[in-house]
């Protein structure tokens, strides 16, 4: 059996290989390393991918987030409502703008913004929200959007893990995960769905004007050279990653469905372990079917309910399968953004969560060998069949 990753990197590279090998040398005879054709071509591909009018590429997924905030113009002491269970980066750049990061608790089947909990934390200084497409699945945008809408904030959606998800709305329409919101963030760090050789990210809007602003942002504040219209940073991507990326987004559909082929075959596997919750579908579905995008299982994450979590990480380790927990710590407990307001009967699912989330190997080159010595490994070891 060949070692077992947690991202096979080399392996999805080794199959694309003569064609990245291409496109980055073309980027060094031509030179244009920075805003080159590369780039701009990529630019348009995505928009086109994902049926969004403007997508603006930038160095990184957490700068995506800082500069869709400064685009909309939010002030300091302004509060914006994301999800408790997701990695810091998202609420990272509320704090560093000066904006008030107000955490809640989310919803226990798809680790996403929980709705309820979202309304009850709007005051009247409540600007936006920033709904986290947690794993690989949209948050319930039905809600969050209607939420939104009543009482006039801001949508930013946090696209890091979800690129290339469907979200089907109540009424049967559907949308790319991404360009729901007033706008979105994505990152293209190497280990995501999209991920290039380096950093990278980008930002989604369907608001020319917002658009515009953020490509002046995005450059430190110029439209004109050396004419700084607004306070921007410098934050692009360069234009070997967009080569790199150009060659993975024509692939996207397909490392998707890669990716829900193995969660198929994990959760299959973990049928009726009554220790054992496997990822749950939004969308109504049952089941992860060949013909739904609704998940697109950037992780697949497993909750382990007989309190032997750790004791399994530990395990995997002595048996060389490597693992993630994803997140140890809710935010509302990390150092950094302690708040007297925030109150532990608030999080009931986040602090359950931290305790039981366990994400297993996850990537396009996974085999039914691996699949197979994975599972069966955490089944012995947990017991419950």
């Amino acid at each position: 059996m060949r070692k077992i990753q947690m991202v096979d990197l080399k392996g999805q590279y080794e199959v694309i290989k003569d064609e990245v090998n291409a496109s980055i040398s073309n980027v060094l005879e031509t030179s244009a390393f920075i805003n080159g054709p590369e780039v701009h071509a990529f630019q348009k591909e995505l928009e086109d991918y994902l049926g969004v009018k403007h997508v603006i590429p930038c160095a990184n997924g957490t700068d995506a987030l800082q500069i869709a905030m400064m685009g909309l113009g939010l002030k300091p002491g302004d509060e914006v409502i994301t999800a408790d269970f997701t990695f810091a980066a998202t609420v990272e750049v509320i704090a560093l703008l000066q904006l008030t990061p107000v955490l809640v608790d989310v919803e226990p089947d798809s680790f996403n913004i929980d709705p309820a909990a979202l309304e009850k934390a709007i005051t009247p200084k409540t600007k936006a929200i920033v709904p986290v497409h947690l794993f690989g699945q949209c948050a319930n945008m039905d809600a969050v959007l209607e939420i939104a809408e009543r009482h006039k904030l801001f949508v930013i959606e946090d696209n890091a893990q979800a690129i290339g998800a469907d979200y089907t709305f109540k009424n049967g329409t559907k949308q790319k995960a991404g360009t729901m919101g007033h706008v979105a963030a994505t990152s293209f760090f190497p280990s995501k769905n999209l991920g290039c050789y380096g950093d990278g990210g980008a930002i989604f809007t369907n608001d020319d004007e917002l658009a515009h602003t953020l490509r002046g942002i995005v450059n430190h504040g110029m439209y004109e050279r050396y004419h700084h219209d607004v306070v921007g940073v410098n934050s692009r991507l360069d234009s070997i990653q967009a080569a790199v990326l150009r060659s993975k987004l024509s692939r996207l559909d397909a490392y998707n469905a890669s990716r829900r082929a193995a969660a198929r075959k994990y959760s299959k596997a973990f049928e009726g372990n009554k220790n054992i919750i496997v990822p749950q579908m939004a969308n109504s579905c049952t089941e992860i079917c060949a013909t739904c995008d609704c998940h697109v299982f950037h992780q697949y994450t497993l909750r382990i309910l007989n309190g032997k979590r750790d004791e399994l990480v530990k395990h995997l380790a002595e048996k060389q399968i490597p693992c993630g927990v994803y997140y140890p710590i809710p935010l509302h407990r990390q150092k950094a953004y302690l708040d007297e307001r925030y109150n532990e009967k608030d999080f009931p699912v986040t602090n359950q969560l931290v305790k039981e989330v366990i994400s297993l190997p996850m990537h396009t080159e996974l085999d039914d060998e691996q699949i197979s010595f994975i599972t069966q490994t955490i089944n012995q070891f947990i017991g419950g069949l």
